[in-house]
């Protein structure tokens, strides 16, 4: 089997050391070619090479944007037909989809796990979500959202760029930070779709492929629960952010349980071919937290059976 390893130098979880433990473990098992990512969509050019030129799977050992950046690579690359299938090793900061997946969230672990799954050649057919807006599209993984999340990620991508680490505790305090300088009273969004009556007021909309949406530290956040990479996409709208419901719900998202968070102003979408978010004004957008800018209108797919991953 020939394998193509993409490594995010940078990873948050990984050093120098620990990456060449997992190199020699996984080139013991296939033919492995190894790449380092060196800038933003350099993991998604080189899954378009590996797809191109013939490799049986794509490994990435990284956080969840590269991850998503190798995803958009391997469905948006042309040539054969038969598409490599994906590796996921955790090296970032939350690794939500690799543990989506049911992977360690430690990276020698998740080697051991992956390395069982090479030899029983165990695979997984996994939906994805696809975001399009103004021409574009792209894919996720696990999550995509417009409003407050997607602002409290712009916020911590700024720290990242200032050298700060994307820490459990930064993104806490930072959303903490950004809530009490939200503007409460003039939500901006409204969820529309085929078949479902059309629900406006929304401050901040997630969109989940799987469930959790994200995890704080090792306790997942579980704000769509039925969600899974079998089903359609889901979707908790929030048309109130006052401090009593804000706390209501994240009482209940931090809680692990299998029924929907209740409340009054909730918006909920459950197992969804297709909705579309639009604004009134430019609000913020992320896919798989990678904030992508400020956006007025974004449709949101589902795509079963995407991507098969050896897990």
């Amino acid at each position: 089997m020939r394998a193509m390893l993409l490594v995010n130098p940078k990873a948050t979880t990984t050093n120098r050391r620990t990456r060449d433990v997992l190199i020699r473990a996984l080139g013991a098992a296939v033919d492995l070619t190894v790449e380092e990512t060196r800038y933003r969509g350099h993991a998604a050019a080189l899954a378009r090479t590996a797809h191109a030129k013939g490799y049986d799977t794509v490994a990435v050992l990284g956080g969840d944007g590269t991850v998503n950046e190798t995803v958009n690579g391997l469905l948006n690359a042309g040539g054969r037909a038969e598409r490599p299938a994906l590796i996921v090793i955790p090296g970032g900061s939350a690794n939500v989809f690799a543990r989506a997946l049911g992977l360690p969230n430690d990276p020698i672990e998740a080697t051991g796990a992956t390395l069982e799954a090479l030899r029983e050649d165990r695979r997984r057919s996994v939906g994805l979500g696809q975001a399009l807006w103004e021409g574009e599209s792209r894919y996720f993984t696990f999550c995509a959202g417009m409003g407050y999340d997607a602002e409290v990620i712009r916020a911590v991508e700024g720290l990242r760029g200032a050298g700060r680490k994307a820490t459990p505790a930064r993104y806490v305090n930072t959303a903490v930070r950004h809530y009490l300088a939200t503007d409460k009273r003039h939500a901006a969004m409204t969820v529309k779709g085929p078949g479902i009556p059309a629900a406006e007021g929304v401050f901040m909309a997630i969109i989940s492929n799987t469930s959790p949406w994200t995890y704080v530290g090792s306790r997942p956040v579980e704000p769509t629960p039925w969600a899974s990479f079998e089903t359609g996409l889901d979707l908790l709208g929030l048309q109130r952010m006052g401090l009593p419901s804000m706390t209501s719900i994240i009482r209940q998202i931090l809680t692990e349980r299998d029924t929907l968070p209740r409340g009054r102003h909730l918006v909920q979408l459950h197992d969804e071919a297709e909705f579309t978010l639009s604004a009134e004004r430019p609000v913020a957008f992320q896919l798989d937290g990678d904030y992508l800018g400020e956006r007025e209108s974004v449709t949101f797919r589902s795509v079963p059976d995407a991507l098969q991953v050896l897990v």
